[in-house]
């Protein structure tokens, strides 16, 4: 019978054949043997050009120097092939052996190695990949045999750690992620003691990150984005305190802190702004209203210091002792409102004062105001009404000359018991340099000598609304 040979051509003699050259076959064996075991050998890629190609290792049955029946094959050149479209090495499907493989090519395209034929796995180095592997050639399917990568890890190569428990590494200056990209940056801090704790958690808790020590028992958690850069929280909702304290939200500087939604975009502010007696601003977006909730759930709009009114009906005013306009009771229909008024007179500058300790929310400043009037006769002239004030303190002498008048016109609309309202007059100075807890007296007069009021009847004064700013939410 004749020799037979395996998979990686060593012969196999039978029983009587080969008299006389079995020393020398015998020690041919022995040499590929030795190769499979041990030997190197550079396999080129380019035999039949630079471009895609594949490149077919052959079994030398019964002689040495086949390619496959090497342990370490360098695929390409020891000093990096270049090659220009991407490789396939294939060999025999009875081929059982391992491989320790490298890439030794230059040129960003893929080497594969492969059985000749058949669906069985193979393995690829990538574009990138210019290292060694250890491959298994299992051999273990007639038609679809696998190659099996092994895995090797080197100092210096880029390895995944599957299931492997690391105690204490020492990792350089950063972290990448898969694309080899910077994931995390680390920076070593002399002397450091202090260090994050990550601590993961079963069902229905989060993890958590900590701050921890080696002797310090309070450690902040600095987070800086770069730049103007923001910290971004993606949760419907965040929570501060610990164990039932108090928390507190605050800026880390002498900047206001601003509350806003969507960035501030379409959204009212809340300002909380530094320094000592600093104010807390609540802004509505457009003509937004400013709301809060009381103890029964009932839902209004917040107070806001800014300009407040007063009814000084004319009931509450009387006509001077010089000069006075005349109190009158004007009947309409018998059981319908009747006019309480002051008739001053259209050819006689007439006067009405009135007093009035103002809030102390008022501002101090100036104040506006409006007539309200009826007119006795169907005439059509102006009238005109003015105001002039002055600000008494405590153990001031009333006897003190009013500021400034300020005027206003109005026409007359011809109908006789029909309610009339002045437009708003100017900012009139109360007199005196008003302070809190003053008594501010008024005068309120009709300017009948002035030749543009033309009204030729009696101006019958309902009162007037004074418009006055606050500074303050109330009189406290």
């Amino acid at each position: 019978m004749a020799s037979t040979y395996t998979g990686l051509g060593v012969q196999l003699m039978t029983t009587g054949e080969k008299a006389g050259t079995w020393g020398t076959l015998t020690n041919t064996n022995w040499n590929i043997i030795e190769q499979i075991s041990s030997g190197y050998i550079v396999q080129t890629l380019n035999a039949a050009g630079a471009g895609a190609n594949t490149t077919t290792l052959a079994v030398n049955d019964g002689t040495t120097g086949a390619t496959l029946a090497n342990r370490v094959i360098i695929l390409g050149a020891v000093s990096a092939e270049a090659i220009t479209g991407n490789k396939i090495v294939t060999i025999p499907l009875d081929v059982e052996t391992f491989y320790i493989i490298k890439n030794s090519t230059s040129g960003a395209y893929t080497v594969q190695f492969k059985y000749v034929s058949g669906s069985g796995n193979s393995v690829t180095w990538s574009t990138t990949e210019k290292g060694y592997k250890i491959l298994y050639a299992a051999a273990d399917d007639a038609t679809n045999p696998n190659i099996v990568d092994i895995g090797m890890a080197t100092l210096a190569g880029t390895e995944t750690l599957t299931n492997k428990t690391l105690t204490s590494p020492i990792i350089g200056t950063s972290i990448l992620d898969t694309g080899s990209n910077e994931l995390f940056k680390l920076t070593a801090t002399s002397s450091a003691t202090n260090e994050f704790t990550v601590a993961n958690a079963p069902n229905s808790s989060g993890p958590t990150l900590s701050s921890t020590g080696s002797s310090d028992s309070n450690i902040d958690i600095n987070i800086t984005p770069a730049g103007t850069g923001n910290v971004n929280l993606s949760a419907d909702a965040v929570r501060v305190g610990d164990n039932n304290a108090n928390a507190t939200i605050t800026t880390d500087g002498t900047g206001d802190l601003i509350l806003n939604t969507n960035a501030g975009t379409n959204s009212g502010n809340i300002t909380i702004a530094d320094g000592a007696n600093g104010d807390i601003t609540i802004t509505p977006d457009g003509t937004g209203v400013a709301k809060a909730v009381d103890g029964a759930d009932a839902t209004g709009a917040i107070k806001i210091a800014g300009t407040e009114t007063i009814w000084v009906p004319a009931q509450a005013m009387f006509g001077t002792t010089t000069n006075g306009a005349d109190a009158q009771a004007v009947e309409t229909t018998a059981t319908r409102p009747e006019l309480k008024v002051l008739d001053f007179d259209a050819s006689t500058n007439e006067y009405a004062q009135f007093s009035i300790a103002m809030p102390k929310s008022w501002n101090l400043g100036t104040v506006t105001w409006q007539a309200f009037w009826s007119p006795s006769t169907t005439n059509g002239g102006d009238c005109i009404f003015g105001l002039q004030g002055v600000g008494c303190a405590n153990d001031d002498t009333a006897d003190v000359v009013f500021g400034t008048a300020t005027e206003v016109t109005d026409t007359a609309i011809g109908t006789v018991e029909d309610v009339q309202v002045t437009s708003a007059s100017g900012a009139t100075t109360i007199a005196g340099t008003p302070a809190d807890d003053d008594l501010t007296f008024f005068q309120l007069f009709r300017n009948a000598a002035d030749g543009s009021d033309t009204f030729t009847g009696d101006a019958r004064l309902l009162g007037i609304k004074l418009f006055f700013t606050t500074d303050a939410a109330n009189d406290a």
